[in-house]
């Protein structure tokens, strides 16, 4: 850990007991992150991308065992800190935007008061000077009439307005980390473009690092320094943005690629790639790669412990040494 790593999770794993054994759903997640970078965490849906991010903010089920060698934001040791320290960071340091606002809105009280609150909690301000704070995040993330928008319920709202209010609650208190899981859900397009230039200009403007949860490709190429591909509870490639988009190096990155249109590489008109099979159960014992019952370049060999290729910047979990298989081959 350097001197600038906001956060730092090495060999992180997530296990829930169920009555057909225990669910590895978080395998040996390593990951760091320095003020103002954006890391993206990508993949398909029950991969375990947001069961991470919430083993980061302590807010794990009572029945999920979370375990890790290293847990560090800053000087406070995550997997150690009191749940009143945690309450402390929480909201304060570090702020998490949820995938479904109206779950995470509260139904009892105004937008103003949940606003207001989450202030007033971590900052020694004034009412009015809470609700100043208030309108003016709003107006940023583009409501319009704020000020009018803080005496309405979570129920008045729209999907996409109340993802913005979400949006402005995680940035009341100008948080060091902002973690932000698939922000853009119930946005139309033209949002989404807005919502995600917003946060990478928020990160900009406060030095304020960022994961980005999603499983749209697009958004990553736009806003993520680095990426962190993960199938089936594990990280399988990580490295900076333009590296892994330039030099996918395992068949499931290239198999994401493959599934959205690229300019100047797909043809009009053209089918895009599918990755054939299921995610496979994560129940019982693990063992070797978990994408080989869908991977055209399986081979005996993956059903052993997988090496890590590449290096520091860019690596990658497969026993192909070359990783980087020819497009002629993947389409064989």
């Amino acid at each position: 850990m350097t001197d600038d790593t906001l956060l730092e999770v090495r060999n992180l794993t997530l296990d829930i007991p169920t009555g057909a054994g225990t669910l590895h759903a978080v395998r040996g997640i390593d990951f760091e992150l320095r003020r103002g970078e954006t890391l993206s965490i990508v993949g398909e849906s029950g991969s375990g991308k947001s069961l991470t991010s919430l083993a980061v903010m302590g807010l794990l089920g009572k029945g999920i065992r979370r375990d890790a060698d290293v847990m560090r934001f800053e000087d406070t040791d995550l997997l150690t800190a009191s749940r009143r320290r945690m309450r402390a960071l929480r909201g304060d340091r570090i702020a998490m935007i949820f995938q479904e606002p109206m779950t995470s809105l509260n139904p009892a009280y105004t937008i103003g008061d949940q606003l207001i609150e989450t202030l007033k909690l971590h900052r020694r301000v004034s009412t009015s000077a809470a609700r100043a704070r208030a309108v003016e995040l709003l107006e940023k993330v583009g409501i319009t009439a704020a000020a009018s928008r803080l005496g309405q319920y979570p129920h008045q709202l729209s999907g996409g307005l109340r993802q913005r209010v979400m949006i402005a609650l995680a940035l009341m208190c100008e948080p060091d980390l902002l973690i932000a899981d698939e922000p853009t859900t119930a946005l139309d397009v033209t949002i989404q473009a807005q919502i995600l230039r917003l946060l990478v200009d928020l990160t900009r403007e406060m030095d304020m690092a960022m994961i980005l949860i999603t499983h749209d490709l697009g958004v990553v190429a736009r806003v993520a320094d680095k990426v962190a591909v993960m199938y089936a509870g594990e990280l399988v490639e990580t490295g900076p943005a333009a590296a892994v988009f330039e030099r996918p190096s395992h068949p499931y990155t290239r198999g994401l690629l493959r599934c959205i249109p690229q300019p100047g590489k797909t043809d009009r008109g053209s089918q895009l790639g599918t990755i054939p099979g299921i995610v496979p159960s994560l129940v019982g014992e693990v063992t070797g790669c978990a994408f080989r019952t869908r991977c055209p370049h399986a081979v005996p060999e993956c059903r052993a412990a997988i090496p890590v290729r590449g290096d520091a910047a860019h690596d990658f979990r497969c026993v192909h040494a070359d990783g980087a298989i020819s497009a002629e081959k993947e389409t064989a």
